[in-house]
């Protein structure tokens, strides 16, 4: 097993021996775990004495002060989109569409089904040239039944619907028209159309720049110029609240981050102070709030690298067996030099150092005294 440094021997001998000074020291909360060390080995701690628990209780402890609550920020009003103009004119109402039957868009289809699906799909272009909207779109209804895997039939029933005022209707065929071919052009060109009768003006203009980048057709074009005013307008005010939306998280995200430092500053300086008040003032010839600059002593980085000189390190391992025997090393400059360090960076320590310098540290032999040698 590996042996421990020096420095930390000699600094485990400076605290064993302000425990030993101060048992109810292990009754703190930071060294609970210590306390427990020694008892599960069966070693017993002290009770606090009667006269130390009278002294915490004639000083009530300060309670924390809570935090002040945050103001809860003032909700913005969200945007409708009715606060913009938009131009409605030929917004009809929407209609009733039943939905779909189930059918096999998979199934074979024979010679003579698709030689009656073309027939009836002829009689059907003819009516709708004759104006015949109706009847149009119910010869495109058999027309589908003979051949259900078809997209152009439901886009062209579609079409039937859209020129009965019928656009949920509409709505419903081209998207089944999409489903079985995503690039069905006439599908997204109709489709659009619908969603413009109802004045769903993004998602008209969504559908007709597909059926334009699909194969641009000179009516679908003109259409999309129709509703793209109205489509960028809702597009824009999308995105400008979007951003605000973004921006005021970012805001609220910072305004956490900034409370939880804050709380937990509060409480590190909270636990700081009760450790002083704790530990403070209870010790023999030790200065008030010694108990918690002893943990700041022994992670002083400038004393730590001094521990760090094996000639330190033993010297401190002799004067925390036997204080008397820093008159040995009063003419060791490094000795003497830490020595006024612990003294000069925590007030009251020099006369409470483990078994005590009398008056405080020594001065430096002078050189007059190191000539008589």
């Amino acid at each position: 097993m590996a042996a421990l440094p020096k420095e930390a021997i000699a600094q485990l001998k400076v605290f064993i021996h302000l425990v030993k000074t101060n048992p109810e020291l292990l009754h703190t909360p930071d060294l609970k775990f210590f306390k427990d060390f020694l008892e599960s080995y069966g070693g017993k701690v002290p009770e606090v004495s009667s006269q130390s628990q009278s002294q915490s209780q004639s000083s009530p402890s300060k309670k924390p002060t809570p935090a002040p609550e945050p103001k809860p920020p003032t909700p913005e009003p969200e945007s409708e989109e009715s606060d913009i103009e938009l131009d409605n004119s030929g917004v009809i109402e929407p209609d009733t569409a039943e939905p779909l039957p189930e059918v096999d868009e998979a199934m074979e289809i024979t010679e003579e089904q698709m030689d009656q699906s073309n027939e009836k799909k002829r009689e059907a272009i003819k009516a709708y040239s004759d104006q015949e909207y109706e009847k149009a779109a119910e010869f495109y209804t058999e027309a589908i039944k003979l051949n259900p895997g078809s997209a152009l039939l439901y886009a062209k029933r579609g079409q039937c619907y859209l020129n009965t005022n019928k656009p949920n209707a509409c709505i419903r065929d081209c998207t089944r028209a999409l489903v079985i071919n995503p690039d069905c052009a006439p599908a997204y060109k109709f489709r659009g159309r619908a969603h413009r009768l109802l004045g769903n003006w993004e998602q008209a203009a969504q559908d007709l720049r597909n059926a334009c980048k699909i194969d641009f057709d000179e009516q679908a074009d003109e259409w999309l110029r129709e509703v793209t005013p109205n489509a960028r307008k809702l597009e824009e005010h999308k995105l400008k609240y979007e951003r605000k939306r973004r921006e005021k998280e970012l805001q609220e995200k910072k305004e956490r981050v900034r409370r939880a430092r804050e709380a937990n500053e509060a409480a590190r300086q909270e636990a700081a102070q009760n450790m002083d008040e704790d530990m403070g003032g209870d010790f023999s010839g030790l200065g008030g709030g010694m108990g918690a600059n002893l943990f700041n002593l022994l992670n002083d980085p400038e004393l730590m690298q001094a521990f760090k000189d094996p000639e330190v390190a033993a010297a401190f391992q002799d004067i925390s067996q036997n204080s008397s025997n820093y008159m040995k090393y009063l003419d060791n400059p490094k000795v003497v030099a830490v020595i006024e360090k612990m003294s000069g960076k925590y007030s009251g320590m020099a006369g409470g150092f483990p078994g005590g310098f009398p008056g405080g540290p020594p001065p430096p032999p002078s050189s007059d005294d190191t000539e008589l040698d």
